[in-house]
């Protein structure tokens, strides 16, 4: 078994951990974390990038206050925010260091981290060390769902589940016309695109898989060309939650439709075990993808 795959399999347990951190009032970061009515700027890379999309749509939709995501390389410089809070599994990434520093004495910020011993902890005013979630393998996966888990619970949503569901997904057999797939296009609503988006990616680093996500309703805008014999389109999400006559469509194009119905963060776990199996059969290391490393640190200006 790789790392990778030992990683997934501990989710659940590390989900349980978050629930019971967030219901600690006493918790020395919780009074930096974003206020009801503030206007808060979330950042990331890679897949603290889609993790920050899907916090960014259940804060505000929750009527918790406009709330925004991006890359930490894409905010843009002259937009105020009332607190700016960074994801970062590594605490290390540099376009997140970058910005942290460029908002220090200007805008509160926090982070949230895996590795209590890294520069984060000195630009961000505060951080929350998930280092029970942390991981060795390059391709994340507990720390992320971690950290999104967390953060659901601290805008009030009972989470309580979410560890039996992923469980459920551990237990599940893959399907052997999943492995043998060609193609597959992940699609979501609201925060659960961020999801779609992280499957896609979790897809190409662990398998090097042709993998594509867009919003459910764009899907028709031309993606669904795509989709055909041998391919797949997944929907994160109720089945009963599709839109109209969707599935016929994908019926109509020889494409399987998954449609698993769990919480989409639980069925991101068995994407994640999806990608690390591809990733096996065809020969490549699911914990050390090709040209990637566990955290972008770049060259200052100036460096050869």
């Amino acid at each position: 078994m790789s790392q990778t795959e030992i990683e997934i399999a501990t989710q659940p347990g590390c989900w349980r951990r978050a629930v019971a951190l967030a219901a600690d009032a006493n918790a020395p970061w919780r009074a930096a974390m974003p206020r009801p009515g503030e206007r808060v700027a979330v950042v990331g890379c890679g897949t603290s990038w889609f993790m920050a999309h899907a916090y960014a749509v259940l804060r505000e939709s929750a009527g918790l206050g406009e709330t925004d995501a991006f890359a930490a390389s894409e905010m843009p410089a002259g937009r105020a925010y009332d607190r700016a809070l960074a994801l970062t599994r590594s605490g290390t990434t540099t376009e997140v260091l970058d910005l942290l520093g460029r908002l220090r004495g200007v805008t509160p910020t926090v982070a949230v981290t895996a590795d209590p011993a890294t520069p984060v902890m000195g630009l961000a005013d505060a951080a929350v060390v998930l280092d029970f979630a942390d991981e060795t393998s390059v391709v994340q996966t507990r720390f992320a769902t971690t950290e999104l888990v967390l953060l659901r619970a601290l805008l009030g949503e009972d989470v309580t589940g979410l560890a039996a569901q992923g469980e459920s997904a551990l237990a599940d057999p893959l399907p052997n016309e999943l492995l043998e797939t060609e193609q597959f296009t992940f699609l979501g609503k609201g925060w659960a695109y961020g999801v779609a988006q992280e499957a896609a990616l979790k897809m190409r680093e662990a398998a090097g898989a042709w993998t594509e996500a867009y919003p459910v309703m764009e899907y028709r805008h031309g993606p669904i060309s795509v989709t055909g014999p041998g391919r797949v389109a997944w929907w994160f999400g109720d089945p009963a939650d599709l839109p109209p006559g969707l599935a016929e469509q994908i019926a109509g194009t020889g494409g399987r439709l998954v449609a698993a119905g769990r919480d989409p963060l639980a069925d991101l776990v068995l994407v994640q075990r999806l990608a690390a199996a591809l990733g096996v059969a065809r020969g490549l290391d699911p914990d050390s993808p090709r040209h990637l490393t566990r955290s972008v640190i770049l060259a200052s200006a100036g460096e050869n």
